[in-house]
């Protein structure tokens, strides 16, 4: 485990898959090289969605068409119990997370709501923190509470070099009255990693009891995340977002976190947060994706046989991200066979810096002679699905304006693309630019 970890800095522009595990990866997932009308194209819109492994797509049928009810005592209902405690062991091995609640909900943007609530309404504070790259379900959130409960709402500002948020632009608006830090992984605008491990360090050496909750859903699919190292009290993620399926957010809250008043049935314990009965798919589907993940850790681990699931997931999600940057690098820079964006005249490579350690795989970009939304048309023409983000949306208009820009084209591979697949994106790029 810690020899993967120890790879990341030192590969600073990444390693790719070999072309045989690039083959096996490409068979796990639906529609990577073509849309569910068959026809070819390019998906390069994961941070809005993201492929779905096979895997996880038959798992969700198999397990919805079961009609018992868990909470039972007969075998079949015995059986979905199980599944529900792997998924809940799972997702603490995907965070690395000791004891604390699991939270299953419809999505993770209303389980960000649900936790900021808790947690303003019943700690005391004049003060609550968060960055201008929050997502809305985060920055929404954030404000409502603040609004409702008479207290400052502090937003650090962005960083238009990195495309991120600096830890003292942070920790500046952090004091002893802060009741609440809200913080987001990674932008998924620009793709920008925040040093989650030096904020909350730094934030709680400010304040040692400070609730802190993070938004993991752009970055997890992408790399490493770490509760021993990063102890936030709150953290949610998407696992459609993680080659799962739509319908689904998943969280984790600390013992503390857990117990602060929140909506629940009186009779459950205190630090349940479920309603209602439990949908045993969400809990098998995130259990396929750690197994993909591990599957993915145990092609590199070698000669060192194990069976210990994070060490397998870290390997695995390790090497995700080393693929990734280095899928990033040739977008940027190209290859012998094809020039990079930063080279591609009439290409506009935005929030662009050297550190790709930084960066999870997402890029914005413009063109000199037609605008983003104008773009995503032409690359759809092409067959090669891709987003703008416009300061006109209200998922993305506070983002942008804190980078000056007025918009963007998003481009968001996974790492179940090839080169091949960067170096055609790469040639159609160019023929948009040049007009052809």
């Amino acid at each position: 485990m810690g020899t993967d970890q120890a790879l990341l800095p030192k590969l600073a522009r990444g390693q790719l898959f070999s072309d045989a595990l690039m083959r096996e990866v490409k068979a796990r997932f639906l529609q990577v090289d073509h849309d569910h009308h068959g026809r070819e194209r390019l998906y390069f819109d994961n941070a809005g969605g993201s492929f779905r492994l096979k895997a996880a797509a038959e798992r969700f049928a198999q397990v919805d068409a079961i009609p018992d009810n868990a909470e039972r005592i007969h075998a079949t209902a015995v059986e979905l119990q199980d599944i529900q405690a792997k998924g809940c062991a799972d997702l603490r091995t995907i965070l690395n997370a000791q004891g604390g609640s699991v939270y299953a909900s419809l999505s993770a943007s209303g389980a960000m709501f649900d936790m900021v609530r808790a947690v303003a309404e019943n700690v005391p504070g004049t003060n609550m923190v968060t960055t201008v790259l929050e997502h809305p379900s985060a920055f929404d959130a954030m404000s409502l509470y603040a609004q409702r409960l008479g207290r400052e709402l502090r937003v650090a500002r962005s960083n238009p070099a990195t495309g991120g948020v600096d830890v003292d632009e942070i920790l500046r608006l952090v004091d002893e009255n802060t009741s609440v830090l809200n913080v987001i992984y990674a932008s998924n605008i620009s793709g920008a990693k925040l040093d989650m491990e030096a904020i909350v360090r730094g934030a709680r050496e400010i304040k040692p009891d400070l609730y802190i909750l993070a938004d993991a859903v752009q970055h997890a699919p992408h790399g490493l995340i770490d509760l021993q190292k990063t102890p936030v009290d709150g953290i949610n993620l998407a696992p459609y977002k993680f080659f799962g399926c739509r319908g689904s957010g998943l969280s984790w809250l600390s013992e503390r976190a857990s117990v602060l008043p929140h909506h629940k049935l009186a009779g459950k314990k205190p630090d349940y947060w479920d309603l209602g009965s439990a949908a045993p798919w969400q809990f098998a589907v995130l259990t396929e994706i750690v197994d993909y993940v591990c599957w993915l850790g145990s092609q590199f681990v070698g000669d060192a046989i194990t069976t210990d699931r994070r060490a397998l997931f870290t390997a695995g999600i390790t090497h995700i991200e080393l693929h990734e940057r280095a899928l990033l690098a040739l977008l940027l820079d190209g290859n012998e066979n094809v020039a990079g964006m930063r080279k591609l005249e009439g290409v506009s490579v935005f929030l662009d810096h050297d550190d790709l350690t930084r960066r999870d795989l997402i890029l914005g970009i413009g063109f000199d002679r037609i605008d983003c939304t104008q773009a995503v048309v032409e690359y759809a023409r092409r067959g090669v699905t891709v987003y703008e983000r416009v300061a006109t949306s209200i998922y993305s208009r506070r983002m942008l304006e804190s980078f000056g820009l007025a918009g963007t084209v998003r481009v968001s591979p996974l790492h179940c693309h090839s080169v091949a697949d960067v170096e055609k994106f790469l040639r159609i790029t160019q023929d948009i630019a040049r007009g052809d």
